[in-house]
């Protein structure tokens, strides 16, 4: 077993109280890599992977420049590593960060503790190098050290390795911050933005991350945007209420964080100036995120597209059981014809629910895919769920099993996948994949599935073009 320890530093002083800790704990020197992240140019996930990709170590490891590892840290890391399954992607260190015993921490102080419970953090973080490399390392399109982290973790438990803790530890202090370190700390709203997109709406829970207040500051926002508007056009009657809402907004978001803090003059202060920035700066933050992970997601043409079947890949005949019926949608051909030429692959996920009901049996529905394939030709892997609505099965759609089992059956990340169907339970079901979903409606498509698709396509050859769009 061997390892190499990473460090994507930033310049930071005790970038030299690490090194020297290291060696004081005799990690050779040519186990240890420095990697320069230059911020804006590239970013840490950038830096990340430069270290990991010039390794040729079975495990890397991953430290910041600002922690200071436990003096057992080396002999536990090893134990950490062979005691890891072959199933096991990553072990995750113990971060520990003090904070003053004599008094309340400060916001500040609050925020950096918050790494003790932090999920797949990269204070100390090491990863099977082959499994980073089987997702293609950190996505450098998550331009800060906030989400590119979890971002990874999830796509490493979507291609079904294990992640895990570790025993050793290391301490993260506190460093400095200045008054309006709070306010810049809500540009990670945009990369919450970017999650949304890459893994859909299940991605805190599945991270166990924190929601935070975003709810909150979009609404006070919103009351501030609205009082500012009325008063514009002069009506000012209704802009007072909404005045109202944000003032007690920003009041109890300060009080909330001033009551939890030491309460000297500078702290509050601090709190009263920069609560009343907060909620605006972070929903401006998380709609330019929006806007900025729609561009990011859609530049990216899919490496597999999985379509549903009736309805989408040929015209529904409600429990078709005989091959004869089947019918091509006008432009299947086509369109598949187009996504072979661009080498993506693909796969069929459809729910066939006659089976499970008792109106249709399993081996129709093989001989009906038959001719599907002879028809359109070779459609990759058909994964079908064939349990009745109510059975509680995982693979259903809405539900999210059929597309995880055809992205693994191709090898493919789901979040590198889109599907395209004509019903809201295809795009939901991407959706919670982490996956792309794309609707193309047809006649029996509700007109609340289409205002709350992701992606619309009037054709099946229209959604196509459309998920290749960055090659046109």
């Amino acid at each position: 077993m061997t390892y190499d320890v990473i460090i994507p530093t930033v310049g930071r002083p005790s970038l030299r109280t690490l090194v020297a800790r290291l060696a004081e704990l005799g990690v050779p020197s040519e186990r240890l890599r420095i990697v320069e992240d230059d911020g804006p140019r590239s970013g840490p996930a950038a830096a990340r992977n430069r270290g990991w990709r010039a390794s040729t170590a079975e495990w890397v490891v991953f430290l910041d420049d600002d922690v200071v590892p436990g003096l057992d840290w080396r002999e536990r890391l090893e134990a950490d590593l062979a005691a890891a399954a072959d199933e096991v992607a990553a072990v995750q260190g113990r971060i520990l960060v003090p904070l003053p015993a004599d008094r309340k921490p400060t916001d500040w102080e609050r925020s950096v503790h918050c790494l003790e419970s932090a999920q797949w953090a990269t204070a100390d973080m090491a990863y099977r190098r082959t499994a980073l490399a089987g997702v293609r390392g950190f996505d450098e399109r998550f331009p800060r050290a906030f989400r590119e982290d979890v971002d990874v973790a999830l796509r490493l438990s979507d291609a079904g390795w294990r992640l895990m803790r570790g025993t050793r530890t290391v301490i993260h202090p506190v460093g400095p911050a200045d008054r309006w370190e709070s306010v810049r700390r809500e540009r990670g709203n945009a990369d919450d933005a970017l999650m949304l997109a890459l893994h859909g709406r299940g991605w805190h829970t599945r991270a166990h991350a924190r929601v935070g207040r975003r709810p909150f500051h979009l609404a006070v926002t919103a009351a501030a945007s609205g009082a500012l508007a009325t008063c514009v056009l002069g009506r000012r009657r209704p802009a007072l209420p909404l005045a109202a809402v944000w003032l007690v907004g920003t009041l109890e978001l300060a009080w909330r964080r001033i009551a939890a803090g030491p309460r000297d003059r500078s702290e509050v202060t601090t709190m009263l100036v920069t609560s009343s920035l907060i909620p605006a700066v972070a929903s401006l933050h998380w709609l330019a995120g929006l806007a900025r992970a729609r561009r990011l997601v859609r530049r990216s043409p899919p490496e597999a597209v999985l379509l549903d079947r009736d309805g989408t890949l040929v015209v529904d005949v409600p429990y078709n059981g005989d091959p004869e019926r089947v019918e091509p949608v006008p432009g299947a051909r086509e369109a598949l014809a187009r996504l072979r030429a661009a080498g993506i692959r693909t796969a069929v996920v459809s729910n066939q629910s006659g089976i499970g009901r008792g109106l249709i049996s399993a081996e129709a529905v093989a001989a009906v895919n038959r001719r599907i394939d002879e028809l359109l030709g070779p459609l990759g892997p058909v994964l079908i769920c064939p349990h009745a609505p109510g059975e509680g099965c995982d693979c259903r759609k809405p539900s999210p099993g059929l597309v995880y089992r055809a992205a693994a059956a191709l090898g493919v990340p789901p979040e590198r996948c889109a599907v395209v169907g004509d019903v809201g339970a295809d795009v939901e079901a991407a959706c919670a994949a982490g996956a792309r979903g794309v609707l193309v409606p047809t006649q029996k498509t509700q007109p609340e599935e289409v205002a709350s698709a992701p992606e619309v396509a009037p054709t099946l050859g229209a959604a196509v073009e459309l998920l290749l769009g960055a090659e046109r």
